[in-house]
């Protein structure tokens, strides 16, 4: 009987000892995320942990053009993190991502990058192509340039507007592959105006595609 309350004894003063480890939240707890089924990065996300064995490679300087540098500062004092530099960064690789979606048919990662109205335009040029029989089998051959054009804060809501400039390669299959339209060999310069959108205030730091236009 003895033995049997000791043992309690020592149970009880365990179970306190891990309440008061793990049961009580400071503020300072890491949370530690789920690894995103094929879940694209967003655009301006926390920086990797380099790999100390190789050389960091320097940041890309920031492209903003003087009609929106008034926009830039405004939203980096509603969101501190918000860097030029590196949210173009995450715009080359969105802009790469969404096109590939795009000419490859999915609709999933679209769904994730854009906005319903972008969405819906592209889900609709895709269910076009399907219906003609049709495939693309574009590459996104080099992004020469992406510069901030437009960057304003309404509210809470903030936008950036990015020209791309880029060279595209571009084949129009039928459904046996046979060539419609277009050459690999032959890179097409292409210029787009992408505007993308994020609350600042939102803990998701992916910014959504809201706006797509090509440059005049």
């Amino acid at each position: 009987m003895t033995t049997i309350v000791i043992l309690a004894m020592v149970f009880l003063f365990v179970a306190f000892r891990l309440w008061s480890v793990l049961g009580r939240r400071t503020g300072h707890e890491q949370t530690i995320a789920r690894p995103a089924e094929a879940a694209p990065a967003p655009i301006g996300a926390g920086r990797t942990l380099p790999d100390n064995s190789a050389p960091v490679p320097p940041a890309r300087p920031a492209s903003v053009e003087p009609r929106a540098e008034a926009g830039v500062r405004a939203i980096q004092a509603a969101d501190g993190s918000f860097d030029p530099a590196q949210f173009l960064e995450g715009a080359r690789s969105a802009y790469r991502m969404i096109l590939e979606a795009y000419w490859r048919g999915d609709e999933d990662m679209l769904r994730r990058l854009t906005d319903d109205d972008v969405h819906a335009a592209f889900a609709s040029a895709i269910a076009a192509r399907k219906a003609a029989g049709e495939q693309l089998d574009n590459r996104l051959v080099l992004i020469e340039n992406a510069v901030i054009e437009q960057a304003q804060l309404n509210g809470q809501a903030a936008s950036v507007t990015i020209r791309f400039d880029a060279d595209i390669a571009a084949v129009t299959r039928d459904a046996d592959g046979n060539v419609l339209a277009g050459s690999l060999d032959d890179a097409v310069p292409t210029h787009d105006v992408w505007t993308f959108s994020r609350n600042v205030r939102s803990d998701d730091p992916n910014w959504t595609l809201v706006e797509t236009d090509e440059a005049l």
